[in-house]
């Protein structure tokens, strides 16, 4: 007995190894990625006097959170599996000020050498029907460990302000009646979301307009 107690607890806390090293992987590359941000986020400031990034948040997934996504998914509950099979355990979000330095910032990150772009979704091109606007993008960079470099997946979410504030909201809504959503509320987030379009569109052209404005010269008088 005792000894089969002691190969459970043997095997256990090498299962607990294993996830723990699988999971590192991926905050190595929210960490990479990151810095890759963060690297044009000081550019921009020293630069251009102008951050297009208003903020950069990261997260990697708890290993329950990992099996549940996997089972629902219907992926094998296997390291390997789950690797290949779940883009999003590890993942970045972007909020940026303006739907321009959305994209404009995304091409420069998926531009790097080592960045491969694996998955583009539009939804700030081609909103969902129910008015979630973002822009996902799924990579994979290279972590390098003591064994050589190994490819990890991440996915980054780029928004504006307004996107945020919105999809937030939603969450929480849905979130609250575990997803069974009274359809006025429904239709207030419909509403609330072509808000937030509008606002972003006169915003962005406020920007435009005053980061183009040249002032008057002034004459001295003699």
């Amino acid at each position: 007995m005792e000894h089969a107690d002691s190969g459970t607890l043997s095997d256990l806390t090498a299962l607990r190894d294993q996830v723990s090293k699988f999971l590192m992987r991926y905050r190595f590359g929210v960490a990479e990625v990151e810095t890759k941000l963060n690297i044009l986020r000081e550019e921009f400031s020293l630069v251009d006097g102008y951050n297009p990034i208003e903020s950069i948040s990261v997260r990697v997934k708890t290993l329950e959170s990992v099996l549940e996504k996997a089972a629902r998914k219907g992926v094998e509950l296997d390291l390997d599996a789950i690797k290949s099979g779940l883009s999003d355990i590890a993942g970045v979000r972007v909020i940026c000020s303006f739907v321009s330095d959305v994209y404009r910032i995304v091409e420069l990150l998926t531009s790097q050498d080592d960045i491969t772009v694996l998955e583009v979704k539009d939804y700030i091109a081609n909103p969902k029907p129910n008015g979630y606007r973002s822009l996902h993008v799924i990579l994979e960079v290279p972590v390098f460990l003591s064994g050589g470099p190994e490819q990890v997946r991440v996915e980054v979410q780029f928004r504006t302000i307004a996107m945020d504030f919105w999809a937030s909201l939603e969450h929480k809504t849905y979130y609250k009646y575990d997803t069974q959503v009274p359809q006025h509320l429904i239709d207030g987030l419909t509403e609330a979301a072509d808000a937030a379009s509008h606002l972003d569109e006169t915003m962005e052209r406020l920007h435009h307009e005053v980061r183009d404005y040249a002032p008057p010269e002034r004459t001295i008088g003699v």
